[in-house]
């Protein structure tokens, strides 16, 4: 409900207009303070004559009424204590009307005339506007932050005389105007609240993003960035992001011209700090966005795994243990970056991946796809002449790639000739497989031979791994970073051949 600005408010008896909690409104003492609360009631009972007095509307003489002649020892008697009690905000009714009382025109004309009246006696040029208007001293808060107070948290804030310059104190230090400061963070409130389609949470950074007017891909980027919480558009979505990857304008966006603005925020203490901020256009934003997911685009293990996994899927796999609380706190804001200006995928993304691959030798879907779009990306911007397909390919030399299929050769003898083994070589070895490979794989070679021998489909097998050392005269001393992520997506190619001629062979 759109109601009178709100009192900036902390541990100070401070009412608002025509709307509060029931300690204000009623005098109902919610927390075990009784002469808090009546402190309360007396505080809005004294804004409202102070503004409602010299009013000619019916609306505010009658709650002037109501205040003046309310006994809050009543309060527990009212029908619907239990429903107050609960907690929320009241606002005020004339009986048979359907308007509430702030919102009639008189009472709206004497509220802003109050706040003109109390304006600040700080004259300059605002930050936002570049006219010379009153300054803000407080800004209002910004609630809806994943990770900040209850209560809300301040953009601009100032607080120790460390901050002062030139004698300017509090937020004149970064002037701007009362009004510019009342738009910023009510739209932002608007923004964050929750429900609104509009903000997504990305690792720490809370992020809300808009088009500067109405567009279709305002109304689902959140599901496109964070999939899990709504699908109910699934089929609108994901025409528009199959047509994205193609390199196609998705219908409904003719006007490719128009501003698109994301914004993160992420809690800092009492304080609120911008993570990123990026200013784009439609047509922009959804090119970046095809070509994220064109650079993503790798076979999928299972059918029901997602065409278009968002970031959280990707920054999930980072973690220990896929717990979100385990995501670099820098790396969501970083990968954000990358999909929406095209550049680089961050470096520690790899690693990050590479590290977790060692640390529990599983190399799923969504790891190889972010392996995959690291290694397309870094290739095309330094104009490296080197493919990483989606599925097998065969007729790769590189040894890397080609390694990362020996090994998930051996592993596939190992499982043909000891079945249901408890572990495997990529419990023991993939972490040093693919970093000192001369070391590992002469050992998996020899031992190799046993289980081909003792596996009911060794021959084939035998011929596969033949087939893979064609190409690979030495074993390399070491694979920096990129040749890890190579290994990685020549083993989770092979694996995915293998688990399909399998599959084929069981049915014939």
């Amino acid at each position: 409900m759109i109601v009178p600005e709100a009192a900036i408010k902390s541990v100070n008896i401070t009412a608002n207009f025509l709307w509060d909690n029931a300690g204000y409104v009623l005098g109902a003492d919610l927390k075990g303070k009784p002469e808090r609360a009546v402190k309360m009631f007396d505080a809005f009972k004294q804004l409202h004559h102070s503004i409602g007095n010299g009013l000619d509307d019916e609306g505010m003489q009658a709650v002037l009424l109501f205040l003046d002649s309310w006994q809050p020892e009543n309060v527990h008697h009212l029908d619907c204590w239990d429903d107050i009690a609960a907690g929320g905000n009241l606002v005020f009714r004339l009986d048979g009307e359907l308007q509430y009382v702030h919102e009639r025109p008189k009472i709206r004309e004497g509220w802003l005339a109050h706040l003109n009246a109390r304006s600040s006696e700080r004259l300059a040029y605002c930050l936002v506007s570049g006219e010379k208007r009153p300054i803000s001293r407080l800004h209002p808060k910004i609630k809806g932050v994943w990770g900040a107070q209850s209560t809300g948290g301040s953009i601009v804030s100032f607080n120790l005389e460390a901050f002062q310059s030139f004698n300017k104190e509090q937020n004149y230090n970064a002037p701007i105007s009362e009004a510019a400061a009342f738009n910023y963070a009510t739209a932002l409130n608007f923004l964050l609240d929750q429900g609104n389609r509009r903000k997504v949470q990305i690792g720490d950074a809370t992020t809300v993003f808009w088009t500067e007017r109405d567009s279709p891909i305002e109304g689902f980027m959140g599901i496109i960035l964070d999939p899990r919480d709504d699908a109910a558009d699934a089929k609108e979505v994901r025409d528009f992001l199959s047509a994205a990857r193609d390199g196609k304008l998705p219908s409904g966006l003719e006007n490719t011209e128009m501003k698109f603005f994301i914004l993160g925020l992420s809690p800092n203490a009492g304080r609120l700090s911008v993570r990123f901020w990026y200013v784009s256009t439609v047509g922009e934003i959804s090119q970046k966005i095809g070509q994220h997911f064109r650079d993503l685009s790798i076979l999928k293990s299972y059918d029901n795994e997602p065409d278009f996994p968002g970031m959280w899927h990707l920054l999930r796999e980072t973690a220990v243990q896929k717990d979100t609380k385990n995501i670099s706190p820098l790396l969501g804001g970083a990968l954000m970056r990358a999909i929406l200006t095209g550049s680089a995928y961050p470096n520690s993304l790899l690693s990050a991946i590479l590290t977790r691959i060692r640390a529990d030798q599983n190399v799923n879907y969504f790891r190889a796809a972010i392996i995959k779009a690291c290694l397309v990306r870094n290739y095309r911007l330094n104009q490296i002449n080197k493919e990483v397909t989606m599925s097998l390919d065969k007729e790769s030399k590189n040894i890397a790639y080609r390694l990362g299929r020996l090994f998930a050769a051996l592993e596939k003898a190992q499982k043909d000739a000891v079945p249901g083994a408890n572990t495997t070589i990529k419990d023991r070895y993939y972490g040093s497989a693919s970093a000192t490979p001369s070391i590992v794989f002469p050992q998996l070679l020899r031992l190799s031979q046993h289980h081909i021998q003792k596996a009911e489909y060794g021959g084939w097998t035998d011929k596969l791994v033949e087939e893979i050392m064609i190409e690979i005269n030495k074993f390399p001393a070491h694979l920096n970073l990129d040749d890890q992520g190579l290994f990685a997506i020549g083993y989770y190619h092979q694996r995915q051949a293998l688990y399909a001629k399998s599959t084929n062979s069981k049915e014939d």
